[in-house]
């Protein structure tokens, strides 16, 4: 733990709380407009992780293990992305900021990705793919990173980071629930339905979606050039991030859980298709979960300002676990009582979306406490690698898994039970067993309320 982290958790056992600083609260307006440019993040984000491997491993005719292999690949390459682009915005200086240059700059390339990966023209092959996913994951850095670095200069209040993450989850989550809503309008009024057809529509939202809400938030919102210059090489920077014992946790924390997470939508639509013998309705699932986890935001905020957002969160994740097994009762036919588990997840998934972020920004300030500098990109890049990488393992780990077990993802194809079985396992238990390691993991994550109160103080002081 680092010193100014074991200061204040003296000074707090003594009996010396510091008083609450100020709250500085942002308008709704602000926190709207902020919010607005997770839209094409949330509505392009889902579709590229469950619909992706499965339309270009299943219906294109690239391998699974290609597939898998391919998304290990241009996530580590993001290794290399990240880390560069967080390092870059934190240094750059314009008369418009340090994250809107970058957030506009990403536009143009996302969408020609986009563009590209959701309509592609076959035949396509292993080496489209690989190069379409590296130009989308290069523009979505330097869309993302700059973006939700810019969350934790908004504010240094403990409840309104969550306030702030709230908002801006719930405008994103709204818009990706409307991505899943057109497309099941289509199935049931107009039957056009498919991972094809679902990829076009979701293409075509998020094409319209990214210049515009992109240009509203950075047009809207003032980003502060009250902020201290960040001089430190990138070595010495990095010796003072392993020092930064709470953000080591939350990250190892969170790893874990986006490992789970990533294994679960790598195989939602296999499931769906699989085990279920649904051809069609996917999207309609994942609308369900969506539209719940939307449902879920508001009161993960409310419960957090009571538990803790630590607390809250390993609550949410524990649960979550326990009732994604009960998709193990499920067999072909059963898809509409798969939706009752997926409602009920959903609510529990609300609080993955807001509490980790905005324990992130609480995690940045003992950093800012012993560097002397805000250096929130560098943080949430190195944050947005660690999380790639699980994103990468995760799908590669069960696409291989699949591909071992002779799983056959042609549509109609016939499996196994030892393939459907491990299809059925996977989906349950990899999701759940990550939940729970992630929940005993942040369940002591030391910094509370109080010590994150603690640090703001003598930040404050600092500045005075």
């Amino acid at each position: 733990m680092s010193d100014q982290l074991k200061g204040t958790t003296e000074s707090s056992e003594v009996g010396a709380p510091s008083q609450p600083l100020p709250r500085k609260t942002l308008s709704r307006k602000t926190l709207f407009y902020y919010g607005l440019a997770d839209m094409p993040i949330q509505m392009a984000g889902v579709p590229v992780a469950a619909f992706i491997p499965n339309y270009y491993g299943a219906d294109l005719g690239v391998s699974l293990s290609a597939v898998g292999t391919i998304w290990l690949l241009t996530r580590l390459f993001d290794g290399v992305s990240d880390p560069l682009i967080g390092y870059l915005s934190d240094r750059t200086n314009t008369r418009w900021g340090r994250r809107r240059v970058w957030m506009v700059a990403s536009v143009p390339i996302l969408m020609l990705a986009v563009y590209k990966l959701f309509m592609p023209e076959p035949p396509v092959d292993a080496v489209y793919l690989l190069t379409w996913l590296v130009v989308l994951w290069v523009g979505w850095t330097m869309l993302f990173i700059p973006y939700y670095a810019w969350a934790a200069e908004l504010s240094p209040d403990y409840n309104e980071r969550t306030r702030i993450t709230g908002w801006r989850a719930w405008i994103g989550m709204a818009a990706n629930v409307l991505s899943k809503v057109v497309p099941v309008l289509a199935i049931f009024l107009f039957n056009y339905g498919g991972t094809r057809e679902t990829l076009f529509l979701v293409g075509t939202m998020t094409l319209v979606l990214l210049p515009l809400t992109v240009g509203l938030t950075v047009f809207n919102v003032p980003e502060s050039r009250n902020y201290l210059p960040t001089r430190i090489p990138l070595l010495p920077g990095l010796k003072l991030m392993w020092r930064n014992a709470p953000f080591k946790r939350l990250v190892l924390a969170f790893f874990i859980s986006q490992l789970g997470s990533a294994i679960s939508t790598a195989l939602v639509v296999f499931f769906i298709r699989g085990v279920l013998k649904e051809e069609q309705s996917s999207i309609l699932m994942l609308l369900v979960y969506y539209g719940f986890n939307l449902a879920g935001i508001p009161f993960w905020i409310w419960f957090s300002s009571r538990v803790g957002k630590h607390r809250a969160w390993c609550i949410g994740l524990a649960a979550f676990g326990f009732f994604q097994c009960g998709y193990l009762a499920l067999g072909a036919g059963d898809f509409y009582y798969m939706l009752p588990f997926t409602a009920v997840t959903g609510f529990l998934g609300g609080s993955f979306w807001v509490l980790p972020n905005s324990m992130k920004a609480d995690v940045i300030d003992v950093d800012k406490l012993e560097s002397g500098e805000d250096r929130a990109a560098w943080y949430f890049a190195v944050w947005s690698f660690v999380i790639k990488v699980a994103q990468s393992i995760g799908p590669w780990l069960a696409l291989t898994i699949l591909a071992i077990l002779e799983y056959n993802a042609a549509p109609g194809a016939a499996n196994t039970e030892n393939g459907l079985l491990g299809l059925k396992l996977l989906y349950c238990f990899g999701p759940a067993i990550g939940f729970w390691l992630a929940a005993m993991i942040a369940w002591n994550h030391p910094l509370t309320e109080e010590i994150h109160r603690d640090i703001r103080a003598k930040l404050e002081a600092r500045h005075d």
